[in-house]
């Protein structure tokens, strides 16, 4: 018996942590589900007014609703579209009636569209509060050259834009033939249950491969 203990105590081992890490996940899937309707939620509820200090733990993904200006000084990200040309976003600086500066991702201009001009003009926006960093240590710094960034990074563009650190994504049009590019969950990560499977079935293989080497070390004895 004693040929049997250490591949019984291993592979019981080995089952019974792969089993935990796949109920982990089975947890956060849930955790994963409430906090996505939580952003639905906000996402599709009324617009309210712009909090004064915006602070993306509490009002990240908010509706709200603004009043003020398009100042005519914008930053373009690369971007794209199903169905359309290569293009970037537009992230405008707003002025507020009273004296703010907020940023405001208006959205979608091909390519070929991109040297309209886009004069200041006086606007209402409704969209909602967002804190992306789509930017990683291989992100490279925006082009010189034409002034095009390849990812959002809030902080460093508030800065080039003298703005706070605030911006809305406009869910409906702003004008200038831009197409908006409203907030949703589809970009957020939902892979829980995919990795819970993965893992309860290295749980079954472990068993499995266990089960294996037992029938090996009962065949050499006989």
């Amino acid at each position: 018996m004693r040929r049997y203990l250490f591949p019984v105590i291993l592979g019981v081992s080995g089952v019974v942590v792969l089993m935990s890490l796949g109920f982990w996940q089975l947890d956060r899937a849930e955790e994963k589900r409430v906090y996505l309707d939580e952003i639905e939620i906000r996402i599709a509820n009324a617009p309210i007014p712009l909090p004064a200090v915006p602070e993306e733990g509490p009002h990240k993904f908010q509706a709200v609703t603004v009043e003020g200006q398009f100042t005519g000084e914008y930053l373009e990200v690369l971007a794209g579209q199903k169905g359309a040309s290569p293009g970037v976003m537009v992230i405008e600086a707003f002025a507020l009636p009273d004296g703010r500066r907020i940023m405001v991702q208006r959205g979608f201009v091909e390519e070929e569209a991109r040297r309209v001009p886009r004069p200041p003009h006086e606007a209402k926006v409704e969209g909602n509060l967002h804190w992306p960093d789509d930017s990683s240590s291989s992100t490279p710094p925006p082009d010189q050259k034409t002034g095009l960034w390849f990812a959002r990074d809030v902080p460093a563009m508030a800065a080039r834009l003298g703005t706070e650190s605030t911006l809305i994504v406009a869910s409906a049009p702003t004008g200038d033939g831009i197409a908006p590019m409203p907030v949703d969950t589809s970009g957020i990560p939902d892979n829980h249950w995919g990795y819970a499977i993965q893992w309860f079935l290295l749980a079954a293989t472990w068993a499995g491969m266990t089960l294996f080497l037992l029938w090996r070390i009962r065949t050499r004895k006989v």
